[in-house]
């Protein structure tokens, strides 16, 4: 009797190096909006309009209950100098329409968070990455979704950041706003983006953003497929 007892409380304590409470999604996503000097507020609430559309979107409470789990989780966070970055909402499990939904009031009642800054990339992919650890979920698949308008000029040189986000296994995705910054695009794919999929998209304005940021979304939550 008394050897079972220990047996079991060793077999407790082993588990405790586990994360019991971790549940399995499809897909952990950071979205990460910028909030830095160039985004006036205007443009800012442009960026939270368009999600909260794209997370009322049929088409994308579709998309999410076809995967594995049925399941992504998903935080807001918003981004400017070194140092200037802030969660805006907490990681939610979103499995459902109505789920979506009240993510979508959620960050319809987002206050701005940052007013100013530079335009330190490189501080918020590493900020973004730093959020999967300890989050409750363990997804299939971790992705970054970074928005700008312009390029990394503060912090650490972007290759190497991001060459650290990806030894994690985390994908970054992005989506540039070319309201200033022509070019801006082929500046995310190649110094930015990186991992399993990875790929970046162009809004003209932060009016196109809108629309761009819906099959954004659509695109990160389906499962890449299988080469």
């Amino acid at each position: 009797m008394r050897l079972r007892l220990i047996a079991s409380i060793v077999a407790v304590v082993a588990g405790w190096g586990l994360d019991a409470r971790s549940e399995p999604v499809d897909l952990e996503l950071v979205l990460a909006v910028d909030s830095s000097a160039s985004v006036d507020y205007s443009e800012f609430s442009l960026q939270l309009e368009g999600l909260a559309l794209a997370f009322r979107d049929p088409e994308l409470a579709a998309t999410i209950s076809a995967g594995i789990h049925g399941v992504i989780a998903v935080t807001l966070m918003e981004w400017s100098s070194i140092g200037r970055q802030e969660v805006a909402l907490p990681w939610t499990r979103i499995a459902t329409t109505a789920d979506a939904s009240a993510f979508a009031d959620a960050i319809d009642r987002s206050p701005r968070q940052l007013q100013t800054g530079a335009t330190s990339i490189s501080s918020a992919i590493e900020f973004a990455n730093g959020l999967f650890a300890g989050n409750g979920f363990e997804g299939v698949r971790r992705v970054i979704d970074l928005s700008g308008d312009g390029y990394n000029n503060q912090g650490e040189p972007l290759d190497i950041t991001r060459a650290d986000v990806l030894a994690t296994g985390t994908t970054i995705n992005a989506l540039a706003i070319e309201n200033q910054v022509l070019g801006l695009t082929e500046y995310f794919e190649q110094q930015l983006i990186g991992g399993v999929a990875a790929f970046a998209m162009r809004a003209t304005d932060y009016r196109d953003y809108l629309g761009q940021i819906r099959r954004k979304l659509l695109r990160e939550i389906q499962a890449p497929p299988m080469s």
